[in-house]
């Protein structure tokens, strides 16, 4: 009985964030309400409280798919071991950049959600987004053997966060940003630089 429970409420944990996923990727963060995932996921409204918490934790959940779906998707690009570990770098960045304009309003949902002041991000969520900087340490090893590993994961972060800016602002149509029809070559043009000019 108290399997079945528990089977009932998973089942409906899986359609909730999946319904919520659909919305986002429709409407944006912005237009995410609790009465169309629910609607879409064919359950009353308080179903959703019981199975997931509120709908700042089903966007979690939303966000968690997005960084196992772009860790596969950056995984997948990584050239072969023969590849130079620049090469890598310009694979990431490149496939980063159209990951990010494929998913648009996915990917703006795992940077721009925000949980109210006073609550902590739970563990497992955290622990999820290591895939962004994971994917980018065993190039740059290469490239700076001399780093040690600690170095390496600031290093690692610097180098997406620059990257990512770089998306972000393109994706937002800020002035200061580039067209989106130039977005992956400006992409390259930065890797480039890093790797040559500052040691990355």
């Amino acid at each position: 009985m108290g399997n079945n429970r528990e089977e009932k409420r998973a089942d409906l944990r899986a359609r909730l964030i999946e319904a919520a996923e659909e919305e986002i990727r429709a409407e944006g963060l912005a237009g995410l309400k609790a009465r169309a995932v629910t609607a879409r996921a064919g359950c009353a409204l308080g179903a959703l409280y019981n199975a997931v918490e509120d709908l700042d934790m089903l966007v979690l959940h939303v966000n968690s798919r997005t960084l196992a779906r772009m860790g596969e998707a950056l995984r997948a690009a990584l050239p072969g071991p023969e590849a130079s570990p620049a090469a890598a770098l310009q694979a990431l960045a490149a496939r980063y950049a159209d990951f990010a304009v494929e998913n648009r309003n996915l990917w703006r949902a795992l940077f721009e959600h925000r949980l109210p002041e006073g609550r902590e991000i739970p563990d497992w969520h955290k622990r999820d987004h290591a895939v962004l900087i994971e994917v980018i340490v065993p190039p740059l090893a290469r490239m700076r053997p001399d780093l040690p590993a600690e170095a390496l994961i600031l290093r690692a972060r610097t180098t997406f966060a620059a990257v990512h800016g770089v998306v972000h602002l393109a994706l937002q149509g800020q002035f200061v940003g580039v067209p989106l029809a130039q977005l992956k070559p400006e992409v390259a043009a930065l890797v480039e630089t890093m790797v040559q000019g500052s040691g990355v």
